[in-house]
């Protein structure tokens, strides 16, 4: 089933229960699907788009939460919590440091990437592969740290 699929019926689910911020949440996600259908970009909605979408999507709602916290509003902030809360259970499962450690490991040796002047090379590669599944800015900081050697 596609997202724009999946999002429709949750769509209705909620509406149905009632639960006001999810319905509120899973209709700006189909606002999103519906503003890429109408881009004139005549494409289809491919899943790496539908997790660029989310992801996009996620990002803001931290960056959200963040700023809130700094202007001391804390109700703010857990709303777009919560909102975070649905939206990831879109996204593919997210890896913890650990994985994100091992998968940057890997595709290190792979790539022959040992010093920090090989970080243009590990970077985007390891961003490639790990795509949707991981955070970029805990990405960078542990390819930093692999490539010095931490």
């Amino acid at each position: 089933m596609s997202l724009k699929e999946i999002i429709n019926e949750d769509l209705k689910a909620a509406m149905k229960s009632g639960d006001k911020l999810k319905l509120e949440t899973i209709r700006s996600i189909r606002a999103l699907i519906i503003e890429f259908e109408k881009s004139g970009a005549a494409k289809e909605l491919k899943p790496d788009d539908e997790i660029k979408m989310l992801t996009t999507a996620a990002k803001k709602r931290k960056d959200s939460i963040e700023q809130f916290r700094n202007a001391g509003r804390e109700e703010l902030a857990q709303k777009e919590e919560r909102e975070l809360e649905i939206l990831s259970a879109y996204l593919p499962k997210q890896l913890d440091e650990a994985e994100i450690n091992a998968e940057v490991s890997r595709i290190a040796q792979e790539l022959g990437a040992s010093s920090k002047a090989d970080f243009p090379k590990l970077m985007p590669e390891v961003m490639k592969q790990l795509k949707g599944k991981a955070d970029g800015k805990l990405v960078r900081t542990l390819v930093e740290s692999f490539l010095s050697g931490n």
